[in-house]
């Protein structure tokens, strides 16, 4: 394997990944009965619409259908991406719950 085939495999990892975080946080918000599209638009107002959070939303599925996702699971796997002001949402929205 040259270095660009091992550069594109790396990639295309952080690419599957992050859409996997995308997943979690967008399947935990459903959990809580949170939108999770309004509160990325709060978290990133200025970002255009994101087509990975529009693909993973088709993915979700109703909370009696999902498994429990631990709150800091989702906090662990956003700040593990750098999106530290959706953590910061979504740790105000667990707040809430207290």
């Amino acid at each position: 394997m040259d270095k660009n085939e091992m550069e594109e495999r790396v990639i295309e990892s952080y690419k599957n990944d992050e859409k996997i975080m995308i997943l979690v946080y967008a399947q935990w918000c459903i959990n809580h009965d949170i939108d999770p599209v309004e509160l990325y638009v709060e978290a990133y107002p200025n970002q255009i619409k994101n087509q990975a959070l529009t693909e993973a939303m088709e993915l979700t599925v109703s909370k009696k259908e999902s498994e429990d996702i631990p709150d800091q699971t989702v906090l662990n796997v956003l700040q593990l991406f750098g999106n530290d002001d959706l953590a910061f949402l979504v740790q105000r929205e667990m707040d809430k719950r207290k």
